[in-house]
């Protein structure tokens, strides 16, 4: 499915947004089995998470037209008791969904774990016995599923959280994930000047009071304020989701081209 994910946002970003279900059936059945149809393909996109909607016969990206103010953000951070999907699991997850500058939900839950190496206690705090009688890696992984919905997945250093949940939602049926991927790492480089951008720098830097550093919905709720200071000086030119998004992972020669297709003085 990540294929499909890539293509067709690509696709969509050179037809402002939209595809006909002749060019979306086009790129959907490169990716299909014998065993799956384009209709089959768009409910599978919806269920992971990729914000896809069909109207008049037509194929829509909803970020390309959802304002970045109204736009949900599902700002995520997981604890785990290694660093490889393969060999470790998830331990603790932190999650808060964000809209229009407030928290509108949240989760939080420990992680079912038989072995908990005696080194992540001491960087997290988490104990073996707080994981006794945790929700199961099934039960807490689909209770994030459904609590991400197609909302923007938002994390510091996205790509772990991303990569990590996607081998993990895999292992357990959940699929893959198809939400739009946004990295406050990343957005922070292009919104304000800091030393480091690590997120136990940014805490102090920001004065992110009541956090508790390596813990999840801590995590969570610190990555969201940096999200949120990063909002506070985008440019004139990011209005819709998909803006924001592409803006994220943006080079210096594009943003200067971008002031300046706007009329904003570089």
């Amino acid at each position: 499915m990540r294929n499909v994910f890539s293509e067709l946002t690509s696709a969509f970003r050179k037809n402002k947004g939209v595809l006909t279900a002749e060019r979306y059936k086009q790129i959907v059945m490169k990716h299909t089995t014998l065993l799956e149809d384009s209709d089959t393909i768009f409910i599978l996109l919806q269920a992971s998470g990729y914000p896809i909607v069909e109207e008049n016969e037509q194929y829509r990206l909803e970020t390309c037209f959802t304002s970045h103010e109204v736009q949900r953000y599902c700002v995520i951070d997981i604890e785990t008791n290694g660093s490889k999907p393969g060999t470790s699991q998830v331990i603790e997850i932190g999650a808060v969904m964000m809209q229009n500058g407030r928290i509108i939900d949240s989760l939080e839950t420990f992680v079912e774990c038989a072995f908990l190496p005696e080194y992540i206690t001491k960087i997290t705090g988490i104990e073996p016995t707080d994981l006794m009688g945790a929700p199961s890696r099934k039960e807490a992984l689909t209770r994030l599923r459904h609590f991400m919905g197609d909302a923007v997945f938002v994390a510091h250093n996205a790509d772990f959280d991303y990569n990590f949940l996607n081998a993990s939602f895999d292992r357990f049926g959940l699929g893959t994930i198809g939400n739009p991927k946004l990295c406050t790492i990343d957005l922070a480089k292009r919104t304000f000047e800091s030393e480091r951008y690590g997120l136990a720098y940014l805490i102090e830097s920001l004065q992110i009071e009541t956090a508790t550093h390596h813990r999840a919905y801590s995590d969570a709720l610190c990555a969201a304020r940096v999200m949120q200071k990063s909002f506070e000086t985008l440019p004139g030119y990011v209005n819709t989701t998909d803006d924001l998004l592409q803006f994220s992972l943006s080079s210096k020669k594009s943003r200067r081209a971008s002031k300046e297709q706007s009329g904003i003085n570089p």
